[in-house]
């Protein structure tokens, strides 16, 4: 399979909380392409009856992650099918450097060549501020922020009219601590790799989600 020169393929990268997530789907919607989060991806495969997906299930299942192995295989069976042809939007892939220079091998497989992966940078303690204030409501899943975004009515959701709300709870500021330590630690190296091969697009992230969409439709050139 052959898809070089065919659509666009691009990596959003950055610390949790910056937002990649919220941007690769509004990316999404403007180029028709699938976005993969492996996060979803791992939900969805561990739901299946496959050798994979019982394996990555008995993982989760004891709270332990996917081997690097485990999601190069599960992305490279997600790239090849028929909704990927045109390109895709990688969120939270690669991980790691080993994982960074494993899809450098998939992609190579493919004969498909990334345009870009962008970094959304925001600072550590908006990074906080961010995760610390989010809630969701308990019925529909709608997510809300103390500050952020509230709903139209306090206490009540504005999709369902729900009026019971939660929060995650490693939503909280040891958690989120650690969660940039192990960004930084474990993810971080990809930013440079990624650089000196000409791909990486730094967007500062700190702006209302319009404006930081438009940051990224700039530096990849889509009007």
């Amino acid at each position: 399979m052959n898809k070089k020169g065919m659509g666009r393929h691009i990596v959003f990268t950055g610390v949790p909380g910056c937002g990649k997530g919220t941007q690769a789907r509004i990316l999404k919607e403007k180029l028709s392409i699938p976005h993969l989060s492996t996060g979803e991806m791992l939900r969805q495969e561990a739901a299946k009856a496959t050798p994979l997906g019982l394996e990555i299930k008995a993982l989760l299942d004891k709270g332990e992650f996917a081997t690097d192995d485990m999601i190069i295989d599960m992305v490279s069976q997600r790239i090849s099918e028929p909704d990927c042809e045109h390109g895709f939007i990688l969120d939270g892939f690669p991980r790691t450097l080993p994982q960074a220079k494993a899809l450098d091998k998939l992609l190579t497989k493919y004969g498909i060549s990334l345009d870009a992966v962008i970094e959304i940078q925001v600072p550590d303690e908006i990074i906080m501020e961010r995760i610390l204030g989010r809630y969701a409501c308990m019925k529909c899943g709608a997510g809300y922020h103390d500050k952020f975004q509230k709903p139209k009515i306090y206490g009540v959701c504005d999709v369902c009219g729900g009026t019971d709300f939660y929060r995650r709870l490693d939503d909280n500021r040891t958690t989120v601590q650690n969660r940039l330590i192990n960004y930084r630690a474990l993810t971080y190296p990809t930013i440079p790799y990624f650089e000196k091969k000409g791909l990486l697009r730094c967007v500062d992230g700190t702006g209302t989600i319009e404006a930081v969409s438009k940051k990224i439709d700039s530096v990849l050139g889509i009007a």
